[in-house]
């Protein structure tokens, strides 16, 4: 395979990525809840992200880090408020 198939690959494969937690994101703010989303899940996952960020970092992989940019700036937008819904839940008790 040639280095520009590769590369696109790549872009491809980033861009699902990346945008696979919209719909997830745009429910939560239309419902305004996240009771069906695993706290433990996105919690482990952002790290997993934030872990790639950091190698893509450490490499100077300008598509690794552009990439686990997005995808945890997207975890972190939903993970936000499944904590501060779990966390209103909690002190209503």
């Amino acid at each position: 395979m040639t280095l520009p198939v590769i590369n696109t690959i790549g872009h491809v494969a980033a861009f699902s990525t990346m945008t696979a937690f919209v719909p997830q994101l745009v429910r939560v703010s239309r419902l305004k809840s996240a009771r069906d989303i695993s706290l433990y899940m996105f919690l482990l996952f952002s790290f997993g992200e934030a872990m790639w960020l950091l190698y893509g970092l450490l490499f100077h992989s300008p598509p690794v880090i552009l990439a686990n940019v997005v995808t945890l700036g997207l975890a972190l937008a939903i993970l936000a408020p499944k904590l501060k819904y779990e966390w209103a839940l909690h002190w209503k008790r």
